[in-house]
């Protein structure tokens, strides 16, 4: 029993020793002194105690650097925008050259009568054009169904027409007024206007009025009527015309005839104020310079029937005719055995009317004019006799006239005798 004991306190003893010699050995491997020493004591020394240091002085403080300028901010490279791809674009037609507008004539120039005479050819007459206009340089020959300019039958053929000016073309035209063409001035007194309405103006007896005026021209109209017992209003009719520009005038009336005869001329002219002769023979016409102007007054039958040509201006077929009997009665006109009431038909053609045109007749030649009178009824009537009215047929003065004449001119020239 008691060697029992001895034995497990050997072991128990030497249980320790392998216990310290393992601690030891750690101890060694911890701070570098346990190499090569076995299973050996290993006694610590106890290190002397360091002499503490003298505290060292306080450096002074370093001055506080001043603050670094902060740098501008580098501004970021803007992302360059990928151009956009372009598409292709379409080719753009090149444009037409419109040809240039043909500027207006000059004072008193009229392109489409600016032609010289050529030699007929098997017997159609021809024309070489001298006007600046796409006609320059051409021929022109009359048409088969009218070879002449100036038939000597004008009331069986028609007339040439050779025409220069950019419509260059020869056409067939019968020379005297068509009352139921534009521009026309007919019966008592019946108006077509530029606008194609027809319209009916009475004016007055023994009145005068301007029938256009314009910048550079203005035409009245003398009238002449009777008024039967019981009437409310004169029976009327155009007597004469009196075409005035520049200084100039030029007059064709009717002469005032108690019986009338087809085969007597019964037309009278006046250039400026004196009467003129028209030939009936050869070219059948007359001529005259007004200042830069030409004027052209040809006969167109063997009486009573004259077309007036002023360049750059006008043109106007006219004829003299009478109240015949039958119209006499039929309209009750109850006019004297002793006048057969010989009055003009006319009819205009205008160039280069300007937008405010005035007359009677020139109010419709404006642009965008809107007829006042009634539709749809026998006798649509046209008002204005205020406006229009002159103090005689050479007056250029009313209410709405434009045309100026010189100071210089008189306005009681070549006086006409009026009803």
């Amino acid at each position: 029993m008691d060697g029992r004991k001895w034995s497990i306190l050997f072991a128990f003893f030497i249980l320790l020793i392998v216990m310290e010699a393992a601690i030891v050995y750690g101890q060694g491997n911890g701070n570098g002194n346990g190499k090569d020493q076995g299973n050996e004591k290993v006694i610590k020394e106890k290190k002397p105690k360091e002499e503490k240091k003298p505290k060292e002085e306080k450096k002074p403080k370093e001055e506080k650097k001043p603050k670094e300028e902060k740098k501008p901010k580098e501004e970021k490279p803007k992302k360059e925008k990928k151009p956009k791809e372009e598409k292709p674009k379409r080719e753009k037609k090149p444009k037409e050259v419109k040809p240039k507008k043909e500027k207006k004539p000059k004072h008193g120039y009229d392109q489409s009568s600016d032609y010289e005479l050529l030699t007929p050819q098997s017997g159609f007459e021809r024309g070489l054009c001298r006007a600046n206009s796409s006609c320059h340089f051409k021929t022109l020959r009359c048409p088969n169904e009218c070879p002449e300019r100036k038939p000597k039958k004008n009331k069986k053929h028609k007339a040439c027409f050779l025409d220069c000016s950019s419509k260059c073309e020869s056409t067939c035209k019968v020379r005297k007024a068509n009352c139921d063409g534009y521009g026309s001035l007919c019966y008592d007194p019946r108006f077509v206007g530029g606008d194609g309405v027809i319209f009916y103006f009475h004016g007055a007896k023994g009145g005068n009025f301007a029938v256009v005026s314009d910048d550079e021209f203005q035409i009245n109209a003398h009238f002449i009527g009777t008024r039967p017992q019981g009437r409310t209003r004169d029976y009327t009719w155009v007597q004469a015309l009196a075409v005035m520009f520049d200084t100039h005038t030029l007059d064709i009336a009717a002469k005032r005839v108690s019986q009338w005869d087809d085969n007597v001329d019964s037309l009278l002219v006046k250039w400026n104020g004196k009467a003129i002769n028209i030939p009936s023979d050869g070219d059948a016409e007359w001529r005259a310079n007004g200042d830069d102007r030409e004027v052209v007054v040809e006969r167109t039958d063997d009486a009573n029937s004259v077309r007036v040509t002023v360049s750059g201006l006008l043109e106007m077929d006219i004829r003299v005719r009478p109240i015949g009997e039958k119209e006499n009665k039929a309209h009750n006109y109850q006019l004297p055995a002793d006048d057969s009431f010989a009055h003009l038909e006319t009819q205009f053609r205008f160039k280069n009317l300007s937008d405010s045109v005035e007359g009677v007749l020139g109010q419709t030649y404006k642009p965008g004019y809107v007829s006042p009178v009634k539709r749809g009824v026998a006798m649509p009537m046209m008002g204005g006799e205020d406006k229009y009215q002159t103090m005689s047929l050479y007056s250029t003065s009313c209410n709405l006239c434009k045309f100026k004449r010189p100071s210089a001119v008189a306005s009681s020239e070549g006086l006409i005798a009026q009803y």
